[in-house]
């Protein structure tokens, strides 16, 4: 789930260089030149901007032109860069998508670098085995993060409706929504709803499915739940859509999946659905107090639905001209001292556990709130689920499309699900 990079970003403007001293620089200097590619907000992008021109001071001679995108532009920007071998040389990477690159050769393996050049020694090894594919590490861990709830507190205290909280149930999410449309509809507030339309996002419907016992892929890489599952789940949304709880098919269609782009930020809803570490993002463009919460519960007999994970890593491209000096960078970005402070939790707390610990003392009323939250979802979290299987990212955009259908109107839940159990089937069959 992704972030974002301003509005006038996302027509395809997401240059962004870092070090224009490349063009005037000496031949010699000029092949410590680096390029650095990754997704997210403007907020992401100034605290990375900062990390590249202090390894820049530190490194003389070095030159890192950087780019960033949203997360589905970013994707089918870096599918095409990898395609025609022009993939930059430190590349983030998602846990969704990192087994695909990696076994498609776009990636290089890490393990010689481990010591030489990358410190890992006090990496938790859950997250260090997240960034493993077919026993080789591909990705280093650069914050640890969950799904979250995302809440304009400022909003909820004005109507005076309490916000979800960890008990809150799927049901009773809907009565809260609905109450917040009800109540901005008296102010005067046409157009604003309780809730975002969640029905198309994979990472919301993981947690429904793993809570009624299911994966949203088997270790195999065949979908880990029922068409019965789905249908629920489609007519779940379909009922909030109806009843005025969530935002109109017209509103979430404006949802780009970066920050800016979504219902909160539009002034649309109360609510949104995100990984945790983008709260510090989604603070950083909206105007009222944010508050973070769980996903709702599947009720007291309902397994655990979230679990942690990785929120993103650093890669570095197999076709990488400078891979040593590119892993020299991952090392500074997730050790150096002024680095950690200048990124601090955006991209959620950091992998070292001496650099959370030194960070502690600096972090704002947010990023603690974001911390905590962390611990929270720690305390009852999911088994991590299987790394999602090559062709996922086609099945996410097809969930994505299906609910679109739905709320449209052009199919019922049960025809939806039916649909797209039998699409999905056949994309990961090409496997």
């Amino acid at each position: 789930m992704p972030d974002i990079s301003r509005r006038h970003l996302l027509a395809g403007a997401a240059g962004l260089v870092l070090g224009s001293s490349a063009q005037w620089l000496p031949a010699a200097a000029q092949d410590k030149a680096m390029r650095l590619f990754w997704w997210g907000s403007q907020d992401r992008a100034d605290r990375t901007n900062k990390v590249a021109k202090l390894f820049e001071s530190a490194r003389p001679g070095v030159s890192i032109s950087g780019e960033f995108l949203g997360f589905d532009s970013y994707q089918a920007k870096l599918a095409t860069q990898v395609a025609g071998r022009n993939a930059a040389d430190v590349i983030q990477t998602e846990y969704r998508f990192l087994h695909d690159f990696a076994r498609r050769g776009a990636l290089r393996p890490l393990d010689d670098m481990i010591g030489p050049t990358l410190d890992v020694s006090d990496f938790a090894p859950a997250a260090l085995d997240a960034g493993r594919v077919d026993g080789k590490l591909y990705a280093v861990p650069l914050g640890l993060s969950a799904l979250a709830l995302i809440y304009d507190d400022t909003a909820f205290k004005k109507f005076g409706i309490a916000p979800p909280t960890p008990a809150t149930t799927w049901e009773q999410q809907g009565e809260i929504g609905l109450a917040v449309t009800k109540a901005a509809k008296a102010a005067g507030m046409q157009g604003y709803y309780g809730l975002p339309d969640e029905g198309g996002g994979d990472y919301v419907l993981e947690v429904w499915v793993t809570q009624r016992g299911g994966l949203l892929y088997t270790p195999d890489g065949q979908l880990g739940f029922q068409e019965s599952d789905l249908a629920d789940w489609f007519a779940y949304w379909d009922g909030l859509r109806k009843s005025g709880a969530c935002v109109t098919p017209d509103i979430q269609a404006l949802n780009k999946q970066t920050i800016e782009s979504m219902a909160l930020t539009l002034g649309k809803a109360a609510v949104a659905y995100a990984v945790a570490n983008q709260l510090v993002g989604f603070q950083a463009v909206n105007k009222g107090k944010l508050g973070i919460t769980t996903a709702p519960s599947g009720g007291p007999r309902a397994r655990p639905g979230q679990a942690l994970r990785p929120s993103q890593f650093f890669s570095i491209y197999a076709g990488s001209k400078n891979p040593t000096l590119a892993g020299d960078f991952i090392n500074f970005f997730t050790h150096d001292p002024e680095a950690a402070a200048a990124l601090g939790v955006e991209r959620g707390p950091p992998g070292s556990a001496a650099v959370r610990q030194a960070l502690l003392g600096q972090l704002d009323e947010t990023s603690r709130s974001m911390v905590d939250y962390i611990s929270l979802v720690s305390q009852r979290a999911a088994p991590t689920p299987p790394p999602p299987p090559n062709g996922s990212g086609e099945v996410s955009l097809l969930l994505r499309r299906t609910n679109e259908q739905v709320g449209f109107g052009r199919l019922s839940p049960t025809e939806a699900a039916k649909s797209f159990m039998r699409e999905a089937t056949s994309v990961l069959s090409r496997r």
